[in-house]
């Protein structure tokens, strides 16, 4: 029986760890900050304008989330903290705690979920094609032979492959490091299309130094849900979040904010993305939830 109890008595201790690691709101009042989880080049939604300053779309909608989390611990002062993530290391840099709230461009999928956790979605992302405007791809099938860049860390070519008209074309992925990286591969003629969600894809276009040599083309590969991300098994620290969330929609901010990044000119080249809120985007805000984009797929 003894040999029985040790283990158990391991587990009950892990368990006790795991529960204090997930209480963020109790991590954030004792510390007085929060360290948000930021992007160098996502789009609009989260990116740099260098010497340590982050903006974008979900950037500000974070700030909003935090100030809103300050206001419900009765804290004076909250200190937020930024933090670059990539592709690559998101996920694990809010599980070890490094980050308490990643404000990126993250799919929300089942297989992400049993690692973290999900906001109620901000936005609704289509996952497209981009070439350069005289390079006569303009489909899917254009891709055959060709070499195709993608951010290491996301799922873009995985859906390219799995896309009806894909599976049957033989093309070779060319890696960037991050979402401006794959831009260059396509850039400097090293890659000949790149795919990635259409807002990163239209905001990397719109900062080039010629926007008219780009061309997004072909068919939407994918509709997919984009969420704030942050430990899970906090259940406070997300109805925290949603409830702000919930309350930027019905006060109009959440539009503001979009209209502001997305529509609006925007630094550092005071430069238009040109990319109003779509359909699928206002349904989220309309009925708000956190479904994985599996729920989205059409069946």
């Amino acid at each position: 029986m003894k040999k029985l109890l040790i283990p158990m008595a391991a587990l009950l201790a892990v368990g006790a760890v795991q529960a204090q690691a997930t209480d963020t709101l109790k991590k954030i009042k004792d510390s007085a900050s929060a360290t948000m989880g930021v992007r160098e080049s996502s789009g609009a939604l989260s990116y740099t304008l260098g010497d340590g300053k982050y903006v974008g779309f979900h950037v500000d909608v974070c700030a909003k989330i935090l100030a809103d989390v300050q206001k419900q611990l009765g804290l004076a002062k909250l200190e937020i903290k930024y933090q670059p993530v990539t592709s690559q290391n998101r996920i694990p840099l809010v599980q070890n705690g490094t980050v308490d709230i990643e404000c990126g461009s993250t799919t929300n999928n089942a297989t992400r979920q049993k690692d973290v956790a999900f906001a109620i979605t901000t936005y609704v992302e289509e996952v497209r094609i981009v070439a350069k405007a005289n390079s006569g791809i303009a489909s899917i099938k254009d891709l055959n032979g060709k070499g195709v860049a993608t951010t290491t860390g996301t799922t873009s070519v995985q859906l390219l492959r799995k896309h009806e008209r894909g599976a049957s074309v033989d093309f070779k992925e060319v890696f960037g490091k991050d979402h401006s990286d794959s831009f260059l591969l396509l850039e400097t003629g090293r890659a000949d299309a790149f795919v990635m969600d259409g807002q990163i894809l239209a905001g990397l276009i719109s900062k080039s130094k010629n926007p008219a040599d780009y061309k997004i083309v072909g068919e939407v590969l994918s509709v997919e849900p984009i969420a704030i991300m942050f430990r899970k098994d906090d259940p406070a620290f997300k109805k925290a979040v949603d409830d702000s969330i919930k309350a930027q929609i019905k006060s109009g901010d959440l539009a503001k904010a979009y209209d502001k990044w997305f529509v609006q000119a925007i630094p550092p080249a005071n430069t238009k993305v040109g990319l109003p809120a779509s359909e699928a985007t206002k349904a989220a805000w309309a009925n708000p939830n956190d479904k994985p984009v599996e729920e989205y797929v059409k069946k």
